[in-house]
């Protein structure tokens, strides 16, 4: 079954898929409509959720990793875990140390405030604030954004193994050759419309890829 459905798009359980374009393609947008920000033709497990509104399309199973973090500043890393559940008490705690458990380089510095970590640390903590409810489907928008190689490495690596655990994955990029080399398929978006979808190893192979992604 198809995790997440709209238009020709569509993601399935413990699948990365790549969403390619450039600036201006669409790719926010496209993310906003799954969550429920902008109006649009849903499907998520299945179910028709155009009519739904973002908290109950969260309450499904989605999390959001938007473009350049927007972790909690001031509070510590700790918090901004616990900020990001509903769980009862006992249950949060044990989520946190289970997300600590699986981001190393949180859990080395779980009492420091956001602002003092570093961008691949605050990276890594929005990752781990998505993941806090335990999310199905879990939506990237440009996650490499400013992040050194070394950590960019990492990050795909915590992504890769989410997915292996069944978590399906949207990855927004403009980085394809990253992306790719870490989906399963990917979809380029221009003008707000997909214009080529394929495997990674097709779409890596495809001399116009660049043309296809420069349009917009």
């Amino acid at each position: 079954m198809n995790v997440l459905t709209i238009g020709d798009l569509t993601v399935s359980a413990g699948e990365i898929v790549a969403l390619l374009g450039g600036n201006g393609a669409g790719k926010t947008t496209l993310l906003e409509t799954v969550l429920g920000f902008r109006p649009g033709a849903v499907s998520l497990f299945g179910r028709d959720v155009a009519r739904l509104p973002v908290e109950q399309r969260v309450a499904l199973g989605v999390g959001y990793v938007p473009e350049r973090r927007r972790v909690f500043a001031g509070l510590t890393v700790r918090e901004n875990l616990e900020a990001a559940s509903s769980l009862p008490t006992d249950a949060r705690r044990r989520r946190v140390e289970e997300m600590l458990a699986l981001f190393p380089m949180l859990g080395e510095r779980p009492e420091a405030r956001a602002w003092l970590l570093s961008g691949g640390q605050q990276q890594m903590l929005a990752l781990a604030r998505a993941e806090m409810s335990g999310a199905r489907l879990l939506l990237l928008d440009e996650p490499t954004l400013g992040l050194a190689p070394a950590v960019v490495a990492d990050l795909f690596h915590r992504l890769t193994e989410l997915a292996s655990q069944g978590t399906a994955i949207l990855l927004s990029e403009q980085r394809a050759g990253l992306a790719l080399r870490a989906a399963r398929r990917g979809a380029v978006l221009s003008r707000g419309r997909i214009v080529r979808q394929g495997s990674a190893s097709e779409l890596l192979a495809d001399e116009t890829l660049a043309d296809l992604m420069a349009g917009g």
